[in-house]
């Protein structure tokens, strides 16, 4: 999420919904401050690596392939002498050759240093089954690290949002203050990305049979600037070497080619494209997975990739899409401002398909929406635009695409012609029906689920809203880090959300919260 607002703004807009009340956007002064609570002992050791941690960005990422049978891989190598091969097998010592693609990485993001990114594919996994893998970098082989598939019938994910590495920038350290500089002078990355290892290594250590990771957005902090430290930083993790994350571009990750580069995503499509990428998708077990590029507001393009993705994969029986922007949240700064910017024209395209969860991000908070559907009534359609640099979007401001209304999101209460404009816009957002409420358990629903990931890093959080929206069940903030678990099978889709203690222990935070299907799709 961006760092816009960093005053807090104390007035309340005059035209506030009932259902919630609009408010003014605030800054945040709660983090995760690692050397706190990482132990001495942990927090030294990384700290003491960060320098050669910063400047290594050939880290290798894993994605999960087009079907549960592929895994897909990138990495950065040093030079333009790229051999993009993935060596992986069953017997360690004897590992077979998978011949990738490679091509060269702007420059301009790695401090003038040439370096190639490297894609390759692994197919032909089976379930339950323990694989050695090693990447040649420039025709040097990497260690040989383990990978382990899950079980293909009954799946385990781990949902996360917002790790947002450099995020914490500004916030107290020691006797000092955390800096966004860039290389090894980012202190930000370094803190958060202890903290996103950290919440990593605990949900691994909760739940250790975990088949893959869905990302909501935001893996780093920059945009529209080199940020090479900040991935490196990201793909630093432990767990990240045998667990596949299907990442979402998040706004901080939209307008640089490097998210690209370090993610081999499955099935990608020219649609719903930024300079990092577009949608994509792909299936595992009894669900399609379907990941949105909402920063490009173009829903026909997005409807588009769902289209797709459904032909390709027409009897999946769980349908589940992935955003940044939570159209349906409760967070402070966006749930009913920019966040809900992309709602009038999703909801009734989620209905369409048949989409059954949708997984947000954005917010740095978390809810669980209550079942939801459209209303059925024609409403507007809205966007965002670049601002004039062209560098990060223009925040305080939605656009209605048909009339070019200019709406600013956070007036001043004295501009009455402004507020009337946000409360027209926030009118035309309550275009949506509740399916159901109350509830641990759903059978056969009608509509949707919405939920919003807070951030798993805890780099940066947001206050909730005031008043807790008609369409949410359920919400948290304690500040601090979070993930959802979720294990889905032919009838079942359950979702249960922890948060991650000072003191590194584990707690539930919500219940668990099930849809059950009586018959396929």
């Amino acid at each position: 999420m961006d760092m816009r607002k960093q005053t807090i703004i104390t007035s309340v807009l005059v035209g506030a919904l009932a259902v919630g009340g609009l408010q003014a956007w605030a800054a945040t002064v709660h983090y995760n401050d690692s050397s706190v609570t990482g132990g001495s002992e942990a927090w030294n050791a990384w700290a003491a690596e960060w320098e050669k941690t910063a400047a290594d960005f050939t880290k290798v990422s894993l994605t999960p392939g087009a079907a549960e049978s592929q895994i897909n891989f990138a990495w950065y190598s040093e030079g333009s002498n790229a051999t993009p091969i993935v060596y992986f097998g069953t017997d360690a010592q004897n590992l077979q050759a998978y011949n990738g693609t490679s091509a060269a990485v702007d420059a301009s993001l790695t401090n003038g240093k040439a370096y190639s990114y490297n894609y390759a594919t692994v197919t032909g996994l089976t379930e339950n089954t323990t694989y050695y893998y090693a990447v040649s970098k420039s025709g040097v082989p990497s260690a040989t690290e383990t990978f382990k598939t899950g079980d293909f019938d009954s799946v385990n994910i781990l949902y996360v949002g917002d790790p947002q590495v450099g995020a914490s920038k500004g916030q107290p350290q020691g006797e000092g203050k955390l800096t966004a500089d860039a290389g090894v002078a980012n202190t930000a990355a370094r803190n958060d990305g202890f903290a996103w290892d950290r919440t990593l290594d605990a949900a691994l250590a909760q739940n250790p049979n975990l088949n893959f990771v869905i990302s909501a957005g935001d893996q780093v902090n920059k945009t529209g600037k080199a940020k090479e430290e900040e991935y490196a930083a990201y793909l630093s993790a432990s767990a990240l070497t045998s667990l596949p994350v299907a990442t979402t571009i998040g706004n901080h990750d939209s307008l640089n080619p490097d998210y690209s580069y370090h993610f081999n995503n499955p099935n990608p499509t020219q649609l719903g494209k930024t300079q990092a990428g577009g949608d994509y998708y792909y299936t595992y077990g009894e669900g399609l997975f379907i990941v949105l590029n909402t920063n490009n507001y173009n829903v026909a393009e997005h409807e588009q990739s769902i289209q797709k993705a459904i032909a390709a994969f027409p009897n999946a029986n769980w349908r589940v899409v992935t955003i940044h922007q939570d159209i349906y949240g409760s967070g402070l700064d966006h749930s009913d401002t920019d966040g809900m910017i992309l709602r009038t024209q999703l909801t009734p395209v989620f209905d369409k398909y048949d989409i059954d969860v949708v997984l947000q991000g954005h917010d740095h908070t978390y809810s669980r929406s209550k079942i939801l559907y459209g209303d059925g009534q024609t409403h507007g359609n809205y966007e965002f635009k670049l601002n004039a640099a062209g560098d990060d979007y223009d925040w305080d401001h939605a656009y209605n695409t048909t009339s070019g209304e200019s709406i600013p999101l956070s007036p001043d209460a004295a501009d009455s012609a402004a507020v009337a404009a946000l409360d027209r816009f926030a009118e035309d957002n309550h275009c949506y029906t509740i399916e159901s409420s109350g509830q641990s358990t759903v059978t056969n629903p009608k509509g949707t689920l919405y939920m919003t990931a807070n951030s798993a890093s805890g780099s940066k959080y947001y206050e909730l809203i005031a008043t807790q929206q008609d369409y949410i069940a359920n919400r948290s903030q304690n500040w601090l880090p979070s993930y959802s678990v979720i294990n889905m099978t032919a009838n079942d889709f359950k979702i249960t959300t922890y948060q991650v203690t000072d003191a590194g222990s584990v707690e539930k935070i919500d219940n668990t919260f099930t849809i059950h299907k009586t018959a396929g799709r």
